[in-house]
């Protein structure tokens, strides 16, 4: 939905190009392109940091469930770590073998 509102809003761009100023075809054109260029990169952006944080959110959802997680090749689970939500790490618990390491809920499968 957001691509076509994205292709809506270069079109009306282009429109008002066209008509309201006294710029040639040409130069319209790669301004419309650039205009473009900038919204889709703008778009795929938040597509990729939305999928992203879902990815954050299932990981801390099975870890919260009680699942083992395999994170930066190492296992991770209540007994070992603790989850810090305001930075979604894996702290290691005192008295462990992996007591202060901290790894991010990002580089968790």
């Amino acid at each position: 939905m957001t691509y076509i509102f994205g292709f809506f809003l270069v079109i009306v761009f282009f429109l008002a190009l066209r008509y309201l100023t006294e710029f040639n075809f040409r130069q319209q054109m790669s301004i419309a392109l650039v205009v473009f260029s900038i919204v889709a990169t703008a778009v795929m952006y938040n597509q990729y940091t939305k999928k992203e944080n879902q990815h954050i959110l299932d990981v801390a959802l099975k870890y919260k469930q009680g699942k083992t997680l395999h994170c930066a090749g190492k296992e991770v689970n209540a007994t070992s770590y603790s989850l810090s939500t305001g930075t979604y790490t894996f702290i290691g618990l005192e008295g462990t073998d992996n007591a202060q390491e901290m790894i991010s809920a990002s580089e968790c499968q």
